[in-house]
């Protein structure tokens, strides 16, 4: 059944075949443009035929045969992908097992002729009319891909920031796509490969039709989007509107209205109550439900509203013989669920219903052979009041007057036909020839574009190896240099252990040198080493070890100090000094005398060294420096004693000089 009242919103191209054949050469089509109102009429070849297809995307494609414009199954793949993506294919005759268009057309009130032209105007009305199965090789499923435009290993700026550009412009792409996906709430799943500055590729798998998606396929500049739909299995066949079985209808009218729809089978199918419907809401709802052959009342005799709505379909009449009680009613739909009374009373009626009718359906679902419809003979069965037989027999009857051939005798064509049919051929083979070029050319362009990407991709392996070879020689060298630093570290390791066994020894001391060392081992002190006696050896100890208050400095060297490197050990404020290898100078032996700064020599003391380092016993550094202070003493009375004499002469003389003066 139709739901169109009025003009098409687009148009439908029926077609059928005129002559020739597809399996031949240059087969030629009856094709009916229909818009709903208007008819066009036309008798063009198959190339024709495909390229009006692709400049008015048509909505429907209808045909009584898929075959006419297909040699096999294969082809038939092809062609429908080919398709643009708003157009359907349908076969106006039937699925897998189709019936022939005469029957098929008669069924639905459609003009048929046997003329091919008069065929593929019957098929275009069927079509328009959602008579027939969509033929489709495609799921509702399509993939929508987001790639680069153009290969990564060419380009004006360096490689990697040409490469970068591209992989960014494609992630720009891809979100663009994804924003529009959201913005009309598409359900989709993608997978996304990352590469470096960006995606390589974007595939977004989306739960719709090429023409319900917000994308168009293109290529612009650095990007590519390609729309592609899911292939399923095999061919398969969708009805343009879901089949209405027949059905058992009960009704309850009034303020509530409440219908409920009952199989042959005595199955609840669906209910319906409202206050807002009227009666043709009521028949719209029960015409998407299914076909009724009988509709019932749960009182008699039959409302006139339940009346109303029977005689639109044209059903036959069901009332009890008196008003069903409510514990009658209860105890039926007492199985069922329902929302308030006006429901259970509807349901009621439908199931008394199919109830009385029940062994009818039984006995007709019997004798019902194969290749009838049983609710169309049950129908015929119910509403007529005829025997099984009967309805079956006249259906036979009809089967034989519309079985016809569907052969199409070509007529014979003038000589200027046939000139003209031997130049569309040549001109469709150069086309064909020209089809073939630009493929081998697009191939081509293809296998430049993979064998542009190979070599980039090798490039780039090459690239990352050298890299690797570089990095792995910078890092041997580094290697061999942490290797001889390691060497030279380990080797000022071993020296300084062998110094820190030496300085064990140092404590440990055999007893020919002190018996007494083990038990006295705090009377050892350090003595601070100095080359020489000057100011440049001086800061150099100062810097290796550090010259402090109270140290005990030996000067290997003790000659040679002036004035200033005298003073500068001053500084210190040693606690002795230890001389060898030459005597002070004067001016360093006054200083250092002034200061209070004990001089003595090394020999008097018992020192072991180490290197650099060396230690005493702290009784000898003493002894050293009481003798210094013995010194000292003498040398201070000394000169006082000087001093004093000095004095009295000065005194003596400044007498002498008085009592010449005096005498004279």
């Amino acid at each position: 059944m139709s739901h169109r009242t009025s003009a098409l919103d687009a148009v439908v191209f029926g077609i059928d075949i005129q002559s020739g054949d597809v399996r031949g050469s240059a087969p030629s089509y009856a094709l009916c443009i229909y818009d709903g109102e208007s008819i066009e009429r036309d008798v063009v070849s198959y190339r024709k035929l495909r390229r009006l297809i692709d400049d008015r995307e048509p909505a429907m494609l209808a045909t009584d045969n898929m075959y006419e414009l297909a040699e096999n199954k294969d082809a038939l793949v092809g062609f429908l992908g080919d398709l643009p993506d708003g157009t359907r294919l349908v076969q106006v005759t039937g699925d897998e097992q189709p019936e022939p268009l005469s029957r098929v057309a008669k069924r639905h009130g459609v003009p048929y002729g046997k003329e091919p032209m008069q065929e593929a105007e019957a098929a275009a009305r069927l079509a328009a009319g959602n008579v027939g199965y969509e033929v489709s090789a495609f799921t509702d499923t399509t993939e929508v891909k987001v790639s680069r435009g153009r290969s990564t290993g060419s380009g004006g700026w360096s490689e990697d920031r040409f490469t970068r550009r591209i992989h960014g412009s494609v992630k720009r792409r891809a979100r663009e796509v994804e924003s529009a996906l959201d913005e009309a709430n598409l359900e989709y799943e993608k997978d996304i490969t990352e590469k470096y500055g960006g995606y390589s590729n974007a595939i977004f798998a989306v739960s719709a039709r090429p023409e319900e998606i917000p994308v168009s396929r293109n290529r612009s500049g650095d990007t590519r989007v390609e729309i592609e739909r899911e292939r399923r299995d095999g061919i398969e066949f969708e009805p343009l509107v879901k089949r209405r079985d027949h059905v058992v209808v009960g009704i309850d009218p009034g303020t509530t209205t409440a219908v409920a729809v009952v199989s042959l089978d005595g199955d609840l199918l669906d209910v319906l109550s409202t206050r807002t419907a009227d009666t043709a809401a009521v028949i719209e709802w029960l015409i998407e439900r299914g076909r009724p052959i009988v509709v019932a009342a749960d009182v008699t005799p039959m409302p006139e509203t339940v009346e109303k709505i029977r005689r639109s379909f044209d059903a036959a009449a069901w009332t009890p013989e008196s008003d069903l009680p409510i514990d009658t009613k209860q105890h039926r739909t007492r199985e069922h669920g329902y929302d308030n009374d006006h429901e259970r009373d509807a349901m009621a009626a439908a199931l008394f219903a199919f109830d009385d009718h029940e062994d009818q359906f039984r006995r007709i679902a019997r004798k019902v052979p194969g290749e009838f419809d049983r609710g169309e003979v049950t129908a015929d069965v119910v509403r007529n009041d005829v025997s099984v037989e009967a309805a079956i027999d006249s259906r036979r009857e009809d089967d034989e007057d519309e079985e016809e051939s569907t052969e199409h005798t070509p007529r014979e064509l003038t000589a200027d036909e046939k000139r003209i049919r031997d130049l569309e051929r040549q001109v469709e083979r150069l086309e064909d020839h020209v089809e073939s070029l630009e493929g081998t050319i697009d191939e081509k362009d293809d296998r430049i574009e993979e064998l542009e990407a190979e070599l980039t991709d090798a490039r780039r392996e090459e690239r990352e190896k050298a890299r690797e070879r570089r990095e792995v020689t910078r890092l041997q060298r580094a290697n061999e240099r942490l290797e001889r630093e390691l060497a030279a570290a380990e080797e000022r390791n071993e020296t300084l252990e062998g110094k820190l066994e030496r300085l064990k020894e140092l404590w440990k001391l055999d007893h020919s040198n002190f018996a007494d060392v083990s038990a006295k081992k705090k009377d050892l002190i350090p003595i601070k080493p100095v080359e020489k006696f000057t100011t440049n050896a001086l800061e150099d100890a100062h810097e290796q070890y550090g010259l402090a208050e109270d140290d005990v400095i030996y000067l290997r060297d003790a000659s040679g100090a002036g004035r200033s490197t005298a003073e500068r050990l001053v500084e210190v404020q040693p606690r002795a000094v230890l001389k060898n290898g030459g005597n002070l100078s004067e001016v360093a032996d006054e200083i250092l005398f002034e200061h209070d700064i004990p001089v003595g020599p090394v020999a008097d003391v018992r020192m072991q060294e180490v290197d650099e380092l060396a230690v005493a016993r702290e009784s000898d550094v003493e002894d050293v420096i009481d003798d210094w202070e013995d010194r000292a003493e003498e040398r201070r009375k000394e000169q006082t004693t000087e001093m004093v004499d000095q004095l009295i002469s000065e005194h003596r003389a400044d007498d002498e000089r008085d009592s010449r003066a005096t005498e004279l």
